[in-house]
């Protein structure tokens, strides 16, 4: 159980923190500082001690006593940046005339150190969507402390590739391998956010387009994507099966859909792909440090195809994935490989078990002596369309 918590700002409401005593007791009492312009709430001053008891014997709260295993960190961005949302003459710089709020580091550094000084086993996460360095760094070596950083970018990068029609997405291929350029700077956990899901900004399968069929199979591809990338994952509830409608706080989910044969086989594919990360030690072992990458091949624009092998500690247990993000099967594609041999096909996102074609390679390939992607040897594989596939070698 992982809590959204936000310490960023609060709300304006009386018989809240607001003037609390009549004053400006946790916000600030200059508006510049004090008013987030977005939300129209209040600003915590951070550098107040009795502000920043109160809010870290909060989250020591919630983890102590409710036994929560994580704090989610909402809005740190906004808590960052003096001049975050405001225009020149709106906010007042620190003392060495900078953007950054100093206070606001200092109080997010002490919460990290002090969480994790009792409870060492916790996830603390920041919803941070610039390039401060260090989220993810311990304090003493000048990061913020956090375990990990939600990867905003990826998220919007990739979210726009598969919005394209597959015909136009050989022009926006960057925005599919654009992650792997930072993946490694800070602990990420790739997540489909909660707020893409709200406010007239529709369910996740009808931001895919084309026909139900490609809906489908372009989000079962964008799964096995998103799951075999660095990083650690996260959905947001109904991603999981496919729900038409945007996510709605008064109404269940439209539980009703996992009986029809697309919804159930996406929900079996998810089912799997977490199967298959807990069996890969690969998909895990080295996931914020580039040992762990290596790419076969980022350059393919013009048949919209990626391919890259992880590695976990142990030799010989590498894993390779290729995704074809367009609507044409391709046979014969050839592709380079680290070791000679049979490799097994591990997943297939096309599989008649997940409602589909079931194009694919019959279980398994064998390498032979051609180079190809600066490897001495290949496999020639079948690439079913709109999908990802998982290859593993076998001795």
């Amino acid at each position: 159980m992982i809590l959204d918590w936000v310490p960023a700002h609060f709300p304006r409401d009386s018989e809240g923190l607001a003037r609390f005593d009549g004053t400006a007791l946790y916000e600030h009492e200059d508006p510049r500082q004090g008013a987030h312009p977005d939300w129209c709430t209040l600003i915590f001053n951070y550098g107040r001690t009795e502000v920043r008891n109160f809010l870290i014997n909060n989250a020591l709260y919630w983890i102590d006593k409710y036994h929560i295993d994580g704090l989610r960190v909402d809005a740190v961005t906004s808590m960052l940046y003096l001049d975050y949302s405001r225009e020149e003459g709106e906010w007042v710089p620190n003392r060495f005339g900078g953007r950054e709020s100093l206070e606001a580091v200092s109080f997010v550094q002490e919460l990290n150190h002090k969480v994790y000084e009792r409870f060492p086993g916790v996830l603390m996460a920041a919803e941070e969507s610039t390039a401060w360095p260090g989220v993810s760094r311990l304090t003493y070596l000048g990061g913020l402390g956090f375990g990990f950083k939600w990867n905003m970018g990826w998220m919007h990068d990739t979210l726009g590739y598969m919005s394209h029609e597959p015909v136009h997405r050989k022009y926006h291929h960057d925005n599919l391998t654009f992650g792997l350029v930072y993946a490694f700077h800070e602990n990420f956990i790739i997540a489909i956010s909660h707020d893409e899901f709200v406010h007239g900004k529709g369910s996740l399968i009808n931001k895919m387009p084309d026909d139900a069929w490609q809906k489908f199979a372009n989000l079962r591809a964008y799964f096995g994507y998103m799951f075999v990338h660095p990083g650690k994952k996260l959905l947001f509830m109904g991603c999981e099966f496919g729900q038409w409608k945007e996510w709605d706080a008064e109404s269940s989910l439209d539980w009703h859909l996992t009986e029809q044969r697309d919804h159930k086989g996406l929900l079996a594919l998810i089912r799997d792909l977490n199967a298959l990360y807990r069996q890969e030690p690969a998909l895990y072992e080295l996931d914020a440090e580039a040992e762990g990458f290596d790419w076969i091949d980022f350059s393919d624009h013009d048949q919209s195809v990626v391919a890259f092998q992880r590695s976990g500690r142990t030799l010989g247990e590498e894993i390779l994935f290729v995704s074809n993000f367009t609507p044409v099967l391709r046979e014969g594609y050839r592709l380079g490989v680290p070791t000679p041999g049979r490799y097994v096909e591990r997943l297939n996102t096309d599989a008649d078990l997940y409602a589909r074609g079931n194009q694919g390679n019959q279980g398994e390939v064998h390498t032979s002596a051609v180079e190809s992607h600066d490897r001495p040897n290949s496999i020639e594989i079948s690439l079913p369309p709109l999908a990802t596939v998982v290859f593993k070698h076998q001795p």
